[in-house]
């Protein structure tokens, strides 16, 4: 069964943070890069996120949020499923493709990648980190962005292979982080 909340927007005199200040914050912030798959056929799309958890290890669930004004959006609640891609290393073209480099949209930002289906007949690309492919489960409204819960339905994973990440507007590798003294 799949439920949809939508939460209450916050007035605007009761936001006493500065907008700026909390996107430079959040920079700082290091993340899996991520790319998320939705739709079929000329109908796919996909985004590039960093806004990517595990909610728990029972089912298992997944959290991904996305802007709904971006054409993801529609694709997401038509087809009903997701994949999430998590990056290696020597992805950083695809992460790039995704979030629209280049002005790549819709089913041009899967060119340069090879994909395969799993479960749910989302688009899976192989070699990613790890990729989860999603039945979506729930959706949760929040100001300008839903929050998804994707019940993982299949697993793939690349062994020996390190995540690309982002980190203060930039993707890093892990050889970019000085070790700790």
């Amino acid at each position: 069964m799949t439920v949809s909340i939508t939460l209450p927007e916050i007035p605007a005199e009761l936001q006493v943070v500065d907008q700026d200040l909390f996107k430079a914050s959040m920079r700082y912030l290091a993340g899996a890069v991520s790319v998320i798959t939705v739709g079929i056929g000329d109908g796919r799309t996909g985004f590039t996120a960093t806004s990517v958890s595990s909610l728990s290890a029972d089912v298992p669930p997944v959290i991904v949020s996305v802007n709904r004004g971006s054409s993801s959006w529609p694709a997401l609640q038509r087809h009903r499923h997701f994949c999430v891609n998590v990056l290696a290393h020597d992805q950083q073209s695809v992460a790039q493709s995704f979030a629209g480099y280049g002005g790549r949209s819709g089913v041009r930002r899967y060119e340069g990648g090879a994909w395969s289906t799993l479960e749910t007949g989302a688009l899976v690309l192989d070699g990613a980190l790890t990729a989860l492919d999603c039945e979506l489960d729930e959706t949760i409204h929040m100001h300008s962005h839903a929050i998804l819960i994707g019940r993982v339905r299949a697993i793939t994973l690349r062994r020996g292979a390190e995540p690309l990440l982002y980190w203060n507007g930039a993707f890093r590798h892990l050889a970019d982080v000085a070790p700790a003294s």
